[in-house]
């Protein structure tokens, strides 16, 4: 079986793909202290608390933080005896290769997601998702990853909101009753709720109107549900799809290999 690991910058997830279905997901918080050993103790205790048994002989990796791969690799060589692949390494090649300003180096992360929206849904895509930042990905009809947008993450936002005014409390995304709040708690969900769909909406609109043809907008990430009933901003969302992505990305591998 293949394991697929997503490192983030705030979780790590871990899926098995045993090559027609996931049969398990786990997810921990993303710390590059984290040891291969600690990794495997952890991975191995939730997958037999939940009964999914098979032997994993293949690992790729597609992470946001460099430093966590070390013990990745560690994890994948010492316990699983296999070489991970490693999206963004010269030596794992993608579907279709970016094409970016020479020298730009894209997050695995867009790549992924790229790689399989592309394989889900075709070409001319935007692709939306609500992670530590809201990245927005413009897919090409061949599926090649061409550019795309990023914005401070709907979390990052309270977050830095509460920091620089202490007089603001901590509070939940979610939607709002109404626009218009009565009271500190409702003013600021309903400013970091309404404000992310005019973001999400407006850049959207503009990335459209520069592409210049119809496009679909693929939702993904958390919160993307969330903001899914306040208007109607995705044509699908997709809960999976980083790890369909490198799945993706692993067939791919292995077809050239």
């Amino acid at each position: 079986m293949l394991l697929c690991i997503d490192c983030g910058n705030t979780n790590t997830v871990f899926a098995l793909w045993d090559g027609a279905r996931i049969r398990g997901t786990w997810r921990t918080s993303t710390d590059w202290r984290r040891t291969a050993d600690q990794y495997y103790v952890w991975l191995s205790t939730l997958m037999a608390a939940q009964g999914v048994e098979g032997r994993i002989e293949e690992v790729i990796i597609s992470s946001t933080v460099p430093r966590v791969v070390f013990n990745l690799r560690v994890l994948a060589d010492r316990y699983y005896g296999t070489r991970p692949m490693v999206v963004g390494k010269p030596e794992v090649q993608l579907p279709v290769p970016p094409r970016v300003d020479p020298g730009t180096q894209v997050g695995p992360d867009r790549l992924v997601n790229s790689a399989g929206a592309h394989d889900r849904h075709g070409g001319d895509l935007i692709v939306v998702d609500f992670g530590t930042a809201t990245t927005f990905d413009v897919v090409a009809q061949d599926g090649a990853y061409v550019g795309g947008v990023i914005a401070p993450g709907v979390n990052l936002s309270l977050e830095a909101l509460h920091q620089a005014a202490a007089a603001l409390p901590h509070v939940d995304v979610t939607k709002p009753q109404q626009v218009v709040g009565t009271n500190t708690l409702a003013c600021m969900q309903s400013g970091i709720f309404w404000g992310y769909i005019g973001l999400v909406r407006g850049i959207c609109d503009r990335i459209k109107g520069e592409y210049g043809q119809p496009m679909r907008i693929i939702g993904t990430g958390g919160l993307a549900p969330l903001f899914a009933q306040g208007d109607v901003l995705f044509d699908t969302i997709e809960d999976d799809l980083t790890i369909h992505g490198l799945t993706v990305i692993h067939q791919a591998n292995k077809e050239t290999a």
